[in-house]
């Protein structure tokens, strides 16, 4: 696994590296990414992490040190938003679609996807290596596909923006979301196997033998079934919350919405130029508005554009491909709850036949505790008639040589009888089987 890392990510780079990577038209539209002074930062208390940039165009990877209100202004974020990413608190799992980005939380997997890049929390957990190897694999296996090449060809590769129904063209936040599903359902069905198998033995010995080893093995294992049950039921709710609401699911085409702004982007800047252009012309004084209005018309018609691409995106709402993928997953994580749920529901009825082994046993100390409560009153009258008769007084009956034998055989045939009436009383009342 180290040398994995060594392989995956070379040599961490300064943050000022990264403004590199927002030359691009899309960064004009806000600040140039600056850099900023680590040392400093550390000086001034605020905090500095080490991430993973995965970069969309190329797939390469590095390490980058950068402090997260650099990473506020990047990715356009709010502070609640990277809280959910912080590792010193455990936070339930969480998909949080953005203006200009995507926050991911979930499990091991703790990322920001924007239509560029994703920067991942660094750590050295497999399946943070895993997620970085996958979408490495895939971005380079797109961008090598002949059928790229083709489609490039023909001038068809502006097509690519998520309106294809092929998994093979996705789009890079797709492609990366897919990926953190995946690494997360991963996880959970591998921890829900793992408990599984380790369950059901357990379960077997225990309806064998009762005893207080076993017991507390499995109350441990119950435990650990609730607190995974509760990890993957809200993985299973937040898919299907995204699921039902379309609106949070448009908001996730990040290369649809980039393109969108770099085309009204552009188009105010051409008709920036145009109005430049006609305020330098000679301007007729009667026919021709003052040149200030000519720019306020433009602008308008650029706000009233954006406007109506906006509001027709919204009434269309493409977002098929973004519901078919959280409904394959849904599929697959929903499979692992009723998996936990199946062993929770044998775990109960292990319970209840242990509970009815108990009352069983308890059953049958009450029924010994009876016959020898029976038992004892019977052993008693044989002390009341030796109590009778050793009383310091005269009886004819001492002066017989067979009067003990008498007094002894009468007394036992009178407590049988007694004890044989109890049994009878008990069975008529079904208090004990016979």
């Amino acid at each position: 696994m180290e040398d994995l890392k060594d392989h995956l990510l070379p040599k961490p780079t300064p943050q000022s590296n990264l403004a590199d990577s927002s030359s691009r038209p899309f960064a004009s539209l806000r600040q140039p990414f600056q850099g900023v002074d680590v040392l400093g930062l550390k000086k001034r208390g605020q905090s500095v992490r080490s991430w993973i940039r995965v970069d969309a165009s190329s797939g390469d990877s590095q390490v980058i040190e950068v402090d997260k209100f650099t990473i506020m202004r990047r990715c356009d974020l709010p502070a609640r938003d990277l809280r959910l990413l912080d590792p010193l608190f455990v936070y339930p799992s969480t998909i949080l679609g953005r203006e200009k980005a995507i926050v991911i939380n979930l499990e091991q997997i703790r990322c920001i996807i924007t239509a560029d890049e994703v920067l991942l929390l660094n750590s050295l957990d497999s399946y943070v290596l895993q997620y970085v190897v996958e979408l490495q694999r895939r971005l380079k296996e797109f961008w090598n596909s002949d059928e790229l090449k083709r489609l490039r060809e023909c001038n068809a590769f502006n097509d690519l923006s998520g309106k294809n129904s092929s998994s093979d063209y996705l789009p890079f936040e797709f492609k990366a979301l897919e990926i953190a599903l995946e690494a997360a359902c991963t996880f959970l069905e591998t921890q829900a196997a793992e408990l599984e198998t380790e369950a059901y033995p357990l379960l077997d010995e225990l309806t064998s033998t009762i005893s207080t080893l076993n017991l507390e093995r499995v109350r441990r294992l119950k435990s650990r079934l609730v607190a995974l049950t509760r990890r993957v039921q809200k993985v299973r709710d937040e898919i299907e919350q995204l699921m039902d609401d379309d609106g949070d699911m448009a908001e996730m085409y990040l290369t649809e919405k980039k393109k969108r702004m770099e085309s009204i982007y552009y188009g105010e800047q051409s008709m920036i130029g145009e109005g430049v252009q006609s305020f330098s012309a000679p301007v007729s004084p009667v026919s021709s508005p003052p040149d200030y209005r000519k720019l306020e018309k433009s602008f308008s018609f650029a706000k009233s554009r954006h406007e109506s691409m906006r509001s027709s995106e919204n009434g269309k709402q493409h977002i098929e491909e973004m519901e078919m993928l959280l409904e394959a997953y849904f599929v697959v994580i929903d499979s692992t709850l009723n998996k936990l749920t199946s062993l929770k529901e044998y775990i109960d009825d292990t319970e209840d036949f242990i509970n009815i082994q108990l009352d069983n046993v308890r059953n049958q100390l009450i029924q010994f505790e009876l016959l020898l409560t029976t038992a004892t009153f019977v052993v008693a009258i044989f002390g009341v008639v030796a109590g009778i008769f050793g009383m310091n007084f005269p009886i004819g009956l001492f002066n017989s040589s067979s009067a003990f034998n008498w007094v002894l055989l009468i007394t036992g045939v009178a407590g049988l009888l007694i004890f044989f009436s109890f049994l009878w009383f008990f069975k008529s009342r079904r208090v004990m089987p016979f």
